[in-house]
């Protein structure tokens, strides 16, 4: 694939793996009580730190695996049936259930303190699925210039997160319940078919053929 299409397929791997409209309703309930400025400053310091992990995998992500002996192919094979696991529960309704049961512990735990940093950045946003994403994605755009590049996808769509972050309430509306299953089952799909894709790349690399 050529530079643009290995961008293009970040973008919609990562967006899809961030998932953006299924986030909303999250944040509406751990921001619950707020008003629209605190809400605000949640999001944007939130959509940061995730932004800043992200970049973190992957500038040293392929290191870090070098350093344990772990393959970028192995990775890839890995990274990807993670990925087709998270596609499965997107599919069947399960992520979302994970996702709601991780934010009312994280409400119930730290009464709402430092709510930007956990559950929301991590592992809301930036979660595993994300960084084994980001960490493919860096295995596939290995020069420094490429690796910009990635960096500045993963900006793009962390943007996107906040946007959905900030207009929260009026999209929670504007999906409704039917919207946000049709969509969420809908990126399902098209991040199983991605996952797929990396773990017949892995056992090519893998294995050299």
């Amino acid at each position: 694939m050529t530079t643009v299409e290995l961008l293009l397929n970040a973008f919609t791997t990562l967006l899809v793996t961030l998932d953006p409209p299924g986030l909303a309703p999250l944040f509406l309930g751990l921001t619950r009580g707020m008003n629209r400025q605190q809400r605000k400053q949640v999001a944007l310091r939130g959509s940061i730190i995730a932004f800043c992990i992200l970049a973190v995998f992957a500038v040293f992500g392929a290191s870090i695996l070098e350093t344990l002996g772990i393959s970028i192919g192995a990775f890839r094979i890995a990274g990807g049936l993670m990925l087709f696991a998270i596609a499965f529960e997107m599919i069947f309704e399960k992520r979302q259930e994970r996702k709601e049961k991780t934010s009312e512990d994280a409400i119930t735990r730290d009464h709402m303190h430092n709510i930007a940093v956990f559950p929301l950045a991590l592992p809301l946003i930036a979660g595993p699925g994300a960084i084994s994403a980001t960490i493919l994605l860096a295995g596939s755009l290995p020069g420094p210039v490429e690796r910009t590049e990635l960096i500045l996808v993963i900006g793009l769509c962390i943007g996107v997160v906040l946007l959905a972050l900030l207009i929260a309430d009026r999209l929670d509306r504007l999906l409704g319940v039917t919207g946000r299953a049709i969509l969420t089952r809908l990126l399902g799909v098209i991040l199983a078919a991605l996952s797929v894709q990396f773990v017949v790349d892995g056992i090519k690399a893998a294995f050299k053929i």
